[in-house]
């Protein structure tokens, strides 16, 4: 299985996935025209990654901002983790990064720590 690497636009995130490490980033902004389309490749990276997950995994997400649409695709991102997670193959755990004065964000992080039963640390980033 082959890391995934999607470099960044002023519309879509970075994302590196590096397999061998068990880890998962997703970063810079999430408002691409066709949101369920971009997150294909991360839905069938992650759906291949499941199969033989390393014993640990972690995924750090970092955005400035995102759409509706993408953080209905973050959530089926948390959700295919979780599915992984409930599997026994692997310990997951999310990083979620917001800067100092975004209150949305941290409330995002906040929100989906409610709904998906993954251990979260919402850290905040100091930009000073």
């Amino acid at each position: 299985m082959n890391d995934l690497l999607v470099e960044g636009t002023p519309k879509t995130p970075h994302i590196n996935f590096i397999v061998d490490q068990g880890k998962l980033e997703i970063s810079g902004r999430s408002i691409p025209e066709n949101s369920i389309d971009f997150y294909q490749s991360v839905y069938s990276w992650i759906d291949e990654y499941a199969k033989q997950p390393k014993a640990k995994t972690t995924i750090k997400i970092q955005l400035e901002y995102f759409n509706t649409s993408s953080s209905k695709c973050v959530l089926d991102v948390f959700r295919k983790l979780e599915a992984i997670q409930k599997s026994g193959k692997s310990e997951v755990s999310v990083i979620w990064m917001y800067e100092e004065e975004d209150e949305d964000m941290m409330e995002a992080g906040d929100d989906y720590r409610a709904i998906v039963s993954l251990p979260f640390q919402i850290m905040k980033i100091d930009l000073g």
